[in-house]
């Protein structure tokens, strides 16, 4: 079996439950969904565009502290408290998911925090 190990980075969100931020599994890096929080904790305000790069720039942090970047991003889940925020969404994501690694968007209740957008990735080491 594969040897599991955690990354953890000071430079985005802390968990805000009791999982890791992300776990390398021999090439592969599963990172647990990022909401749009900073360093501290603190949720971040401003447009669901502004919150959605507020996940990517915890996603890039975990990414980096685990030896790899968003353009090692191979699958994305979003997910949104209301598809009738999926095009101001698609238009961040879009800026910062250049290369356009495979993606899934569902829609649910309720998201950690009331947050209207959550995201959780795999990439390469």
């Amino acid at each position: 079996m594969a040897e599991m190990k955690k990354v953890f980075s000071a430079e985005a969100a802390p968990p805000a439950g009791p999982y890791s931020q992300a776990i390398i599994v021999g090439p592969t890096i599963f990172l647990s969904g990022q909401i749009p929080m900073d360093s501290t904790g603190k949720i971040v305000e401003g447009s669901i565009g502004d919150l959605t790069t507020a996940c990517v720039a915890n996603i890039k942090a975990i990414l980096k502290e685990a030896g790899s970047d968003i353009s090692k991003v191979i699958k994305t889940t979003v997910f949104l408290d209301d598809m009738a925020n999926f095009a101001a969404m698609n238009a961040s994501y879009e800026t910062h998911f250049t290369h356009k690694p495979a993606r899934s968007c569902v829609a649910v209740k309720t998201l950690p925090k009331n947050v209207p957008v959550e995201i959780e990735c795999i990439a390469m080491v």
